[in-house]
Parts: structure tokens; C-alpha cells; sequence
């Protein structure tokens, strides 16, 4: 895997870990749906500057030589071509949108009845879904990523199972997110290559901005003084969280394998217990610790180099870059 596609996912993972935070925070005044809804408006919109800049850095970028030869092709052959981009755009946008609805929606009302630090681990519950679903789409996983997600599920068991067996309403609401994130990955992963991340970025979050509106008037009361109270969490959680890190993830997982992917990703986990614990001075039991040390050392066991024998084609990873650089 290259080093700047790690360290985008990197950071997209520390934005959401800390996020946790201000997702929670933020709901002192407003309902989750609301939340999500203005989060995401914010989102998109901080996105809109950044697609301008890009596009005018890259016609400049674009040499007279590249130019001419634009001007001599077939002008119907590039039509069809734009028009094919703009349809792939606008569908895998869609279809972000509506999986990041539907996940962020259940992320956030879970929130409500669990505490910051096992919603992130619960979450991270993806980096065992995802090679699962990978067998189905023919995307192969070493046994080192399946020893991880192994041990990850151990992890788990500590941090959510009570030892009377029980498992909280919010726990349940954030699995099911988790589930939902799986998507998301898989369907980042079959759109990022064909269309431009920043543009997909913005028209998903548009998309979930208007989904979050139905269940915002039909079950909450938005006030704008409410929102207004709550600037600086939906601020974080929309430019940052939204604008910045899904827009990181969906061009960091460009050309990744989106098993690697996620688990990189779910480090936010990690970073979500300690913002928690730093910001909210929420505490986890002995048990609860243990099951994120457990989680914490799968993340780190499947990012261990693979070892190669002579003659052998490359790592997943390196194939998948490889793949990338084609396209």
C-alpha cells in the first residue's frame, strides 16, 4: 500500500474517532436526524470551494500539447465519454449517499444510549464484515487479515457482552451501523476509480442531507436557536468529519484493498475512547479496556508486512496498487 493512501485513511480515522465527540455534544440540543441533516448540508457545502479550486488547478495543469490533441478527437467519441463519467458520477454519488444516510442515522441515535468509546470500537466491527463480503465479490483476504478479524471479534465480545450476557440497545443500533459501513466501503471501493472522489464526496452528502429531512420534520422539532447553540459540534462534524474525512477515505481507498482499507479505517475506535476519555471523561471497565487492547492489536497484526517468496506476484495490496496505476 502507498504511504499517502495510508496516512489520508489515517487521518480520516483520527476525524472520526474525535467526532464521536462532537456527535455526542451535539445532541444535547438536537435530534439525530437534525443533526445529521444540517452535518451534512454543511458538508457538501464546504466541499463546493474545493471542487472549484481543483478543477481550475487542473485546466491549468493541462499542457497546449494535451490541448490540441483534445481539439482533434472525435467530439462525438468525447461527448458519449463525458456523459458515461457524469452518469457513473451522479449514481455512485446516489448511492453513497443513501447507504452514509442510513448508516450515519443509526450511528447517530445509538449514540444516545451507549458511550462514545464502545460506539467507535462497535463501528469498527466492519473490519470483519468487510473481507466476509470481499469472498462474495471474489476479492481475496490473506490469513493474517482473517487472524486479525479473528482476534477483533474477541475484542468485541469483551467490549459489548456484558457478563450477564446482555447486550444494551445502543450497542445493537451501532452494529447494525457497522453492517451499513460495510456497504459503504464496497460500494466506495467499486466507485473510486472511475469518477472524482471530491465530487462523489460532496454529491453523497447532499444526498443524505435531503434523506435526513423526511425523519427530521416527521419525528423532531429543528429549532433554529437549537442549531445555532450547537455551531461548533455540527461545524466539526460537518466540515471536518463529513467535508474533509470522507472525502479523504473515498481517495485514500483508491486502488486499496478495501479489507486493508477498513482496518486502517477502524482506528478511529481507538481514537474515539481516547476523546472520550480526554474530553468527556468517560471511563471504561477492565473488561471494556481489554477488548479494545484486543482490537487494537488485530488492527496492528493486519497491517504487518506479508512475506515474500521468490517468484511471487506481490501482496493484494501491491496488485491492487498496480491496478490502480493502470486506470
Amino acid at each position: 500500500m502507498r504511504l499517502k493512501n495510508a496516512m489520508m485513511l489515517m487521518l480520516a480515522a483520527f476525524i472520526w474517532g474525535t467526532a464521536f465527540v462532537a456527535q455526542s455534544v451535539g445532541m444535547d440540543y438536537l435530534g439525530p436526524f437534525t443533526f445529521n441533516g444540517v452535518r451534512n448540508f454543511v458538508g457538501a457545502a464546504a466541499l463546493l470551494p474545493c471542487i472549484w479550486f481543483l478543477d481550475r488547478l487542473g485546466k491549468k495543469e493541462q499542457t497546449k500539447e494535451a490541448q490540441e490533441k483534445l481539439k482533434k478527437r472525435d467530439r462525438t467519441e468525447f461527448g458519449d465519454q463525458s456523459r458515461d463519467k457524469r452518469k457513473e458520477l451522479i449514481t455512485g454519488g446516489i448511492a453513497c449517499g443513501v447507504v452514509l444516510f442510513a448508516a450515519s442515522s443509526l450511528q447517530q441515535v445509538g449514540l444516545q444510549y451507549t458511550t462514545v468509546g464502545k460506539a467507535g470500537f462497535i463501528t469498527a466491527c466492519y473490519i470483519i464484515i468487510v473481507p466476509v463480503c470481499g469472498i462474495f465479490l471474489h476479492k481475496k483476504t490473506g490469513g493474517k487479515v482473517w487472524a486479525a478479524a479473528v482476534l477483533s471479534l474477541a475484542g468485541l465480545y469483551l467490549l459489548c457482552i456484558t457478563e450477564k450476557f446482555t447486550v444494551g440497545k445502543g450497542d445493537v443500533l451501532v452494529f447494525i451501523c457497522a453492517l451499513v459501513f460495510t456497504m459503504h466501503i464496497l460500494v466506495i471501493d467499486y466507485f473510486s476509480p472511475k469518477v472524482d472522489g471530491v465530487k462523489m464526496s460532496c454529491i453523497q452528502f447532499f444526498v443524505s442531507g435531503v434523506l435526513s429531512l423526511v425523519p427530521m420534520f416527521v419525528l423532531e422539532t429543528p429549532q433554529i436557536a437549537a442549531v445555532i447553540k450547537s455551531w461548533a459540534p455540527i461545524l466539526y462534524a460537518g466540515v471536518l468529519s463529513s467535508g474533509v474525512a470522507y472525502t479523504l477515505q473515498i481517495v485514500g481507498q483508491k486502488g486499496v484493498n478495501p479489507a486493508i482499507a477498513s482496518l486502517i479505517l477502524s482506528l478511529e475506535s481507538c481514537f474515539s475512547v481516547l476523546s472520550g476519555w480526554v474530553i468527556l471523561g468517560q471511563r471504561l471497565s477492565v473488561r471494556e479496556a481489554s477488548g479494545c487492547v484486543l482490537m487494537f492489536a488485530a488492527i496492528i497484526l493486519a497491517q504487518l508486512p506479508e512475506r515474500r517468496h521468490k517468484g511471487q506476484k506481490g501482496n493484494i495490496s501491491e496488485r491492487y496498487e498496480r491496478k490502480a496505476d493502470e486506470n
